[in-house]
């Protein structure tokens, strides 16, 4: 009989790589932090629920932190020593918040951008009307989004006021539990027999989406006989005692209609969160909190930028758009470093890298059919890194390069950081971007790198308290790299 050969190959040691929850990459006595973290991430969801409130409530923690006002330092013209902290604000909707590093600020600095603006609804500039026996606000939608999920839930009523004499009034109605709330009607089952047979995009049209804000007249004896709309009456008699507002100061007004209520915790495991505004402020706490907790001082300057307008294109002078970080980064040139603080500014902004901290859409079996399973977030598996965004034929993203790709990658493996490649579904389904595209101009590294959600741009969104505080992580992890 012939001898047997002995198998000489070497058996492979090629595993896949595995897309698996995250809840096994934390280290022992990690999760009590993250459950620290979504609290105080809650909070802030809470406290946040415009971007003139988010950026006042990040301001707000930032000056307890130490951070100084960029335009009174340059105001005395001192070079800014390695670790001082700073801040600068535009307008109250758009903050940077920076770390001076060891190395010049024309080396590049290590930025972490997200938005804090959200879909909402925007009183019109003549919002007040009677309608029948009805006082109703008229209303502006902003951003995207699906018209039908905005009736009948409890909103409340958010914004500035600046009266005739230029006072500035902070209207907030509708959070607490003994305010009232208001709501938009929808139509009854009975009788919605032809709006049934419409679209979801038809049913409620935009000019529906009117905020019933009264329905009590005031008395025909009380001097006002001529008046008709004593409803609407009767509310402006109550702006006025209340609030010192008069109709015609609605010219100079913002306000901004979004869901009533507080975060709550989702699921009987408490594993997630069911909040309005998760997009894009659970990147904005975690790039604000992580330059906060950063340690020590950082080798190369770090920045938070969070931002306004980026539902509705990042047009405007509080949008990533405009110029305000580039002018940003110029003080700080102009500041710290002799020669010429423009060709200073621009490489700086060249060297650059920045993470375009933006949600990413969570693989949802209910939506299987528009999903692209393999490259999809799931829930709770880590920080998403989005290679690019954009619709279709990758149209209007920002792609990132494979270079720095890895240089992430490298980063959060070493920090111990749960990250997950995704899209945002199939290919010619759909699409949307994120501000990365305006830092990629600069011929800066940027990558998308953001909190997976359920329910996008609805008045409550679902996050995963892993995915949360793992932005965090991979923030905080940038920032000291």
């Amino acid at each position: 009989m012939p001898s047997k050969k002995t198998d000489t190959k070497k058996k492979s040691t090629v595993t896949p790589w595995k897309h698996e929850p995250g809840w096994e990459k934390l280290a022992a006595g990690e999760e009590k932090k993250m459950e620290a973290y979504c609290k105080a991430y809650m909070q802030y969801l809470d406290n946040g629920k415009t971007e003139r409130m988010a950026h006042d409530e990040a301001l707000r923690q930032a000056v307890a932190a130490g951070f100084q006002n960029l335009d009174e330092l340059v105001a005395k013209g001192k070079p800014l020593a390695p670790g001082t902290k700073v801040y600068r604000s535009c307008y109250g909707k758009t903050l940077f918040l920076a770390r001076i590093g060891k190395a010049p600020i024309s080396s590049g600095l290590n930025l972490v951008g997200a938005h804090i603006d959200s879909p909402r609804l925007d009183a019109k500039p003549n919002p007040l009307y009677q309608d029948d026996t009805l006082a109703l606000l008229d209303t502006h939608y902003y951003g995207g989004i699906k018209k039908y999920q905005w009736v009948t839930i409890p909103l409340a009523l958010h914004g500035v006021v600046f009266r005739k004499d230029g006072s500035k009034v902070t209207l907030s109605i509708g959070e607490d539990p003994a305010d009232p709330v208001l709501t938009i009607t929808d139509l009854l089952p009975h009788l919605g027999t032809d709006q049934a047979r419409k679209t979801l995009a038809e049913a409620i049209p935009g000019e529906a989406l009117n905020v019933i804000v009264g329905s009590k007249p005031v008395p025909k004896d009380d001097g006002d006989d001529d008046v008709s709309d004593r409803v609407k009456l009767g509310i402006l008699r109550i702006l006025k005692a209340k609030y010192g507002i008069e109709e015609e100061d609605f010219a100079s007004a913002e306000l901004e209609i979004v869901p009533a209520g507080k975060a709550r915790e989702l699921g009987l495991d408490r594993s997630m969160i069911l909040a309005y505004g998760q997009d894009d402020r659970s990147c904005a706490f975690a790039a604000v909190k992580a330059i906060l907790d950063a340690s020590g001082t950082p080798q190369r300057t770090c920045a938070a930028v969070i931002c306004d307008k980026e539902e509705i294109g990042s047009f405007g002078k509080t949008g990533m758009d405009s110029t305000f970080m580039e002018n940003t980064v110029a003080e700080l040139v102009a500041l710290n470093e002799k020669g010429d603080a423009f060709v200073g500014t621009r490489r700086a902004l060249e060297h650059s890298r920045m993470l375009s901290a933006d949600v990413c859409a969570l693989h949802d079996p209910a939506f299987g059919d528009v999903s692209s399973p393999n490259n999809m977030a799931k829930l709770n598996h880590g920080i998403g890194l989005c290679k690019y965004t954009g619709s279709r034929g990758k149209s209007g993203s920002s792609d990132a390069s494979a270079e720095f790709m890895s240089q992430i990658r490298t980063l959060f493996n070493k920090a111990n950081v749960a990250w997950q490649m995704c899209e945002l579904g199939k290919v010619d389904v759909g699409g949307g971007g994120t501000i990365a595209l305006y830092l990629a101009r600069y011929g800066m590294d940027v990558v998308d790198c953001g909190v997976g959600l359920f329910s996008m741009h609805a008045p409550l969104e679902g996050s995963g308290k892993l995915d949360c505080y793992m932005a965090y992580k991979a923030y905080k992890a940038f920032y000291e790299a």
